[in-house]
């Protein structure tokens, strides 16, 4: 008879029943590895030791329950149930409680203590004093030997090199600690030794830091008068301390700043007030010395002369205003008189007899090349045609007609001639230098020498003749 032959679901799924029929709840220890968080909420790793490793799941409902979160490297007791899943192939553990070992002990032990402490009111705000605003003397417990007390003692000096400090050498770690410490913060309690106090270590481990997270250092610093600052560790390691301490301090140069914090805010302020006293100072006095320049500079007192100067500078705009006005009087009439003298040359008989020559001219030449043009073409139609006496009646014609146009012009012309209007008993009257016909009366004279031209000459005169001719005869 052959073996049986199983498929792979059905071999698994033989697995499945022996395997978790067998082992319906185990405890397994183990170190955590490979830890993810889902966003569902399900946490999935690795728990393994030297020899082995198993998967591991705890879902949402159990991980709720948990009072810190695991993470890697920690050692834990996990207990739930073997199951395999069939999509992988694979067995794993679901787990459905948790209990931290080593590290994971010191942490709940931890949280325990804090919960009870909390329930005492240890940690209400309204039990914690207010630190000194200038302490004249600084407790310090820590150890001798760390970097705190150096730390401490560099901020201080570049902060206030002024100050007094106390330090109380203990153990911060190890076995007798947390006594040392508490016996410590007593001390300076029971003597009033300082005014504030800085209770602290370096940085380590949960382990390294444990002191400070036992009740009889807390149990000090709550009975202790002398208000405490608590410098432990760095920014992210808490205990039981800085919730106990009236401030808690980030790291133990920052205990050092806060502790004279108040002091240097109150050097800080009569610093400004110091510069803004000065400045007020300065400005009043810089105020004061221009008052005085400007009295100094006041005409009542420099220059009686200094009354005088806007009405000599307005009387100056005056004059200056006047004399642009006067200019552009003359300009004007300037301008007024060479229109004048333009129109006038215009109306001189002899620019009128000269323009007419030219259109004469100009109409004779017109004349001659008609003429010219008119016997060419009449020239060609005799020839071509042969009227001899057409052509001849034609520029009989044509002369006749041009001879009249020439007469009429002629007689145009004589009849605007100046000659013409001298032979009618007219002069005309112009001045001895110049060729300027004289129009007005206005613009004689007494004793002006002028000239009188006739139809037949010229005569020279002085005005009063002239007057007495225009009197004696017809005005021109």
């Amino acid at each position: 008879m052959s073996d049986p032959v199983f498929t792979v679901s059905q071999l698994t799924s033989l697995i499945k029943e022996q395997l978790e029929s067998r082992f319906p709840l185990v405890s397994v220890q183990g170190e955590i590895s490979n830890f993810k968080a889902q966003a569902s909420g399900h946490l999935y790793f690795t728990l393994k030791d030297a020899q082995a490793q198993i998967s591991s799941v705890l879902f949402r409902g159990n991980a709720l329950k948990l009072t810190r979160m695991p993470k890697d490297g920690d050692q834990i007791i996990a207990k739930g149930e073997l199951s395999v899943y069939p999509p992988r192939g694979g067995y794993q553990i679901i787990i459905r409680e948790i209990a931290f070992l080593g590290v994971g002990e010191l942490l709940l032990q931890f949280q325990a203590r804090k919960e009870k402490l909390a329930r005492l009111g240890w940690f209400d705000a309204s039990r914690k004093k207010k630190l000194p605003m200038v302490p004249k003397t600084i407790g310090v417990v820590t150890s001798p030997t760390g970097a705190v007390i150096q730390d401490i003692l560099h901020v201080l000096t570049r902060r206030f090199s002024r100050f007094h400090l106390i330090l109380y050498p203990v153990k911060v770690q190890g076995e007798g600690a947390a006594e040392e410490i508490a016996r410590a913060i007593t001390f300076f309690h029971q003597h009033r030794f300082a005014d504030v106090l800085i209770v602290g270590r370096g940085g380590g481990s949960l382990e390294d830091l444990w002191a400070f997270n036992e009740e009889c250092v807390a149990d000090a610093i709550v009975h202790s008068e002398i208000p405490v600052i608590s410098a432990v560790g760095h920014e992210t390691d808490v205990t039981i301390c800085d919730f106990v301490a009236d401030v808690r301090a980030p790291t133990p140069s920052a205990a050092a700043e806060i502790a004279t914090a108040a002091l240097t805010e109150q050097f800080q302020f009569l610093h400004r007030a110091k510069e803004r006293i000065d400045s007020h100072a300065h400005t009043s006095l810089l105020h004061a010395k221009r008052q005085l320049e400007y009295v100094k500079r006041h005409p009542f007192i420099c220059s009686s002369t200094r009354l005088l100067e806007p009405h000599l500078q307005r009387l100056s705009d005056f004059a200056s205003d006047s004399t642009s006005m006067i200019s552009t009087y003359l300009l004007h009439k300037k301008h007024r008189l060479t229109s004048a003298q333009k129109e006038l040359r215009a109306l001189n008989p002899k620019a009128k007899i000269s323009e007419q020559r030219q259109k004469l001219t100009s109409i004779a030449r017109t004349l001659e090349r008609s003429l010219r043009r008119t016997w060419q073409e009449r020239s060609l139609r005799f020839i071509e045609r042969k009227w001899p006496q057409k052509l001849t009646e034609t520029m009989r014609f044509i002369l006749l007609q041009k001879a009249r146009q020439l007469k009429e012009i002629k007689e145009r012309l004589s009849s605007i001639h100046p000659k013409h209007l001298l032979a009618k008993g007219y002069c005309i009257l112009f001045r001895e230098n110049s060729a300027s016909i004289i129009l007005k009366k206005q613009e004689l004279s007494p004793q002006d020498k002028v000239q009188l031209m006739f139809s037949d000459g010229q005569a020279k005169l002085t005005v009063d003749e002239v007057l007495e001719e225009i009197h004696g005869t017809r005005n021109i």
